[in-house]
């Protein structure tokens, strides 16, 4: 556990540095227009690589426990999209149109996937079942995240979405690429089992240039100017309260259905983690145009670093309630 939280630790330490760098020094002119067009590239192999590495035989292991799929699918595109929508009520008097979109945004994002399976084995949990829902949250996470986002903007009023150029952009940048890496994968799957940690390491870099040059061409924007620091403490708030709910509801509705113990462990932490690997790729391609870009993510890049934290003390609180039970 220790040296896990200890990677985690790490790769938030690296977050917070990359925006610091951008802050000082913001890439601007032909530089940042190179590292755009480099970091489109990047997505694009990203999702190609996991294609790549998905295997289908690991995501049919749990596809059978269809109950509990179908209860970690409603927290995650149902649940948590209907909890975050009266943020949008907050803008703009309390904070920035483009953080209340952010949070918009976070609302119908696909689980995470390696901190799910991650703090589930911590837990003791059904890890195979957090294998398939976690995995199958991202790869139709792809299609169903632009579709409520469009739903959920129009419910907060503000148009300001091009639906179509998105899809579009979805369909080339990540489907694609994706379907290309499924296709592919009995020649690659030899050479990634050969390199276990390359797409761990890769998806770091890849969020590393994405946040690098997103927040450049926000502080060039004026991002620090627009954003007051009560805005900025709000929206650390604000993520602490949803987890709170999310987290709550996700162990009340569990316990209600009657689900087991190692059922609850892998909806809870399932259902309340929102995946920073892919909600940054897909806010590339998403809000590519949106000069707000750095306070779009930012609900994302907090989120992600809160439910790592009290993740990390839920799977602890769980392991001991597996044990006793065990005993």
């Amino acid at each position: 556990m220790m040296g896990l939280l200890r990677r985690l630790d790490g790769f938030t330490l690296l977050l917070l540095t990359v925006i610091v760098a951008a802050t000082v020094w913001p890439a601007g002119g032909g530089l940042a227009e190179g590292l755009s067009q480099l970091s489109t590239l990047a997505v694009a192999v990203l999702f190609f690589v996991h294609g790549a590495a998905l295997s289908r035989k690991q995501v049919l292991a749990g596809a059978m426990h269809w109950r509990l799929h179908l209860f970690i699918s409603s927290l995650t595109f149902l649940v948590f999209p209907l909890a975050v929508l009266p943020v949008s009520l907050l803008a703009p008097q309390w904070i920035p149109p483009e953080l209340a979109l952010g949070f918009l945004y976070l609302g119908v994002l696909p689980s995470a996937v390696s901190s799910s399976i991650a703090f589930t084995a911590m837990a003791r949990g059904n890890v195979p079942a957090a294998v398939c829902s976690a995995a199958a949250s991202n790869v139709f996470g792809m299609m169903l995240t632009p579709f409520l986002l469009m739903l959920m903007v129009s419910a907060s009023g503000d148009g300001a979405f091009d639906v179509t150029g998105a899809l579009k952009s979805i369909v080339l940048q990540l489907l694609l690429p994706f379907a290309l890496g499924q296709l592919l994968r009995p020649k690659l799957v030899g050479l990634l089992s050969r390199w276990p940690g390359f797409v761990g390491r890769y998806d770091q870099g890849v969020i590393m240039l994405i946040v690098y040059v997103a927040f450049s061409e926000s502080v060039n924007e004026g991002l620090w100017q627009q954003l007051p620091v009560a805005s900025l403490l709000l929206a650390v708030g604000l993520c602490l309260l949803l987890l709170a709910l999310v987290i709550g509801l996700s162990m009340l509705l569990a316990r209600r259905l009657g689900l087991s113990l190692a059922d609850e462990i892998a909806a809870v932490f399932c259902g309340s983690k929102k995946s920073l690997a892919s909600g940054l790729p897909m806010a590339k391609v998403l809000f590519v145009a949106n000069p707000g870009f750095g306070m779009i993510v930012l609900p994302i890049m907090c989120y992600n670093q809160i439910q790592i934290l009290c993740g990390a003390f839920l799977a602890g609180y769980y392991r001991r309630k597996v044990e006793a039970q065990a005993a």
